[in-house]
């Protein structure tokens, strides 16, 4: 296991650290943790012009005689800090540099005002482009693992959770959904704006913006207030495909603990994805997921297990992202099981099966950044819970699961931390810790092994 991010000196500045994770090392920034994004974004759609203003509010966790933030592929015009200029700032290679007139003390709070426009686009990364991307008719954002610099300046960190507060104005005849609560929608003219606030910690790449020719289809009130956005051509076959989807609600509410926000939008784009996303308190599928005939139900079941795994409890590093993967993979499992397809044992047998004919180069406690979307990492992971599960029993097994949940909701948590709670519920910690060492800890594959679940 590794421990720490250990803290570096910045580019030779005195008091301007750099706390990027070491699987995304251009990303995030250190001295600071993030309070509040307060983003003003005006976007017209035919042109895919974003102009913004993002207030940040933060507190400094050292003194700082400068201040960094990650932004890519947009021009900033206008920089203050607690309302005043800066002596200085710098905006190259994805990052703005700002050195305020005088030094952030250590414990401080500071506001940072940024004012930036531009036409937003993915950014190239190893997994993909991430962030901003134009739609056929409209938008959608990919944040993880680091595309949230494409649309608005921050310390683009899994660990650094904050409240947002995302004010959008676009041509009205486009939906716009945003993360956390509507709070006021105004029509003025051809143009629309649209105010969400999310109260509730959420980490940068987790924060999105969608956007589209779409109708809202409210489909439960309770036990959470649940709402599809989609075209409306897909509405009846969308009904087939997700019509189950209040019934995994209630199973992983049951399993998991209570639901961790205040409600859950599905998004359903115009254009094909080649995978769903997920978001805090959103889930975003392409058209090609929705067919009238299930066939991406496995997927409905993960996305939503992620507002639990990923969305309210997040990594606090990208090392830990088993913790997000192999969560929402056993809730498939868990799912099929409950609906009568087949149940987890066969489905942990069926995916280790496959794993033995493959490469023995992943390790789920440290996969590397080359293996972190791989979907060896998925299946290991449901595995091991699913192993897990057969050491402790079931009582035991979802008693933790839902103690995890509780104590860390709204936190960033660890497979460290994961392990200890779990020795609490365990009543053999050696043979947990031989059964967390083999299936988090090493390359090889460790037999499934034949002890029934009791």
């Amino acid at each position: 296991m590794v421990g720490p991010l250990k803290r570096q000196l910045g580019n030779g500045q005195p008091g301007a650290t750099t706390a990027g994770d070491r699987y995304v090392p251009t990303h995030g920034n250190g001295g600071y943790k993030v309070e509040s994004y307060e983003l003003d974004l005006d976007y017209r759609v035919s042109s895919n012009r974003l102009s913004g203003k993002a207030t940040i509010t933060a507190f400094a966790t050292e003194a700082l005689s400068r201040v960094s933030f990650d932004l890519t592929g947009l021009r900033v015009s206008k920089v203050s800090v607690n309302g005043r200029r800066p002596q200085r700032y710098v905006h190259r290679q994805g990052k703005l540099h700002v050195t305020p007139a005088a030094a952030i003390m250590d414990g401080a709070e500071f506001t940072v005002e940024v004012q930036y426009a531009g036409n937003p686009k993915p950014e190239d990364s190893p997994w993909g482009e991430l962030g901003w991307e134009e739609l056929t008719e409209g938008v959608i954002v990919a944040s993880q693992p680091s595309g949230a610099a494409t649309w608005f300046p921050c310390n683009d960190h899994p660990g650094d959770k904050a409240h947002y507060r995302i004010t959008v104005t676009t041509d009205s005849p486009y939906q716009v959904v945003a993360n956390g609560r509507l709070v006021s929608r105004r029509v003025k003219a051809s143009r629309t704006t649209w105010v969400f606030d999310q109260a509730a910690p959420m980490a940068t790449y987790l924060a999105t913006v969608q956007i589209g020719r779409y109708e809202v289809v409210d489909l439960a009130a309770s036990p959470v207030p649940t709402r599809a956005v989609l075209p409306g051509a897909q509405i009846r076959e969308f009904k087939t495909d997700f019509g189950r989807q209040q019934d995994m609600m209630k199973l992983f509410c049951r399993l998991f603990g209570p639901y961790p926000f205040g409600g859950y939008t599905v998004v359903v784009t115009d254009d094909d994805l080649e995978i769903p996303l997920e978001a805090q308190g959103i889930s975003v599928f392409g058209s090609n997921h929705v067919d009238g005939r299930r066939t991406s139900e496995r997927l409905v079941a993960h996305e939503l297990a992620h507002q639990w795994f990923g969305n309210s409890l997040t990594p606090s590093s990208w090392q830990h992202i088993w913790l997000n993967e192999g969560f929402a993979c056993y809730a498939e499992w868990l799912w099929s099981e409950e609906s009568r397809g087949l149940t987890a044992e066969q489905q942990a047998a069926k995916a280790h099966a496959r794993l033995r004919g493959l490469p023995r180069d992943l390790m789920l406690s440290d996969p590397g950044p080359e293996l972190m979307f791989d979907d060896r990492l998925y299946k290991r992971g449901a595995i091991t819970l699913h192993v897990l599960r057969r050491h402790l029993g079931d009582v035991a097994f979802f008693d933790l699961l839902r103690a995890w949940t509780k104590t860390y909701r709204h936190g960033s948590v660890t497979t460290a931390e994961f392990i200890a709670l779990a020795s609490t519920f365990s009543p053999d910690e050696e043979a947990l810790r031989h059964l967390f060492a083999a299936w988090l800890d090493t390359y090889d594959l460790p037999p499934l092994p034949r002890t029934r679940l009791h």
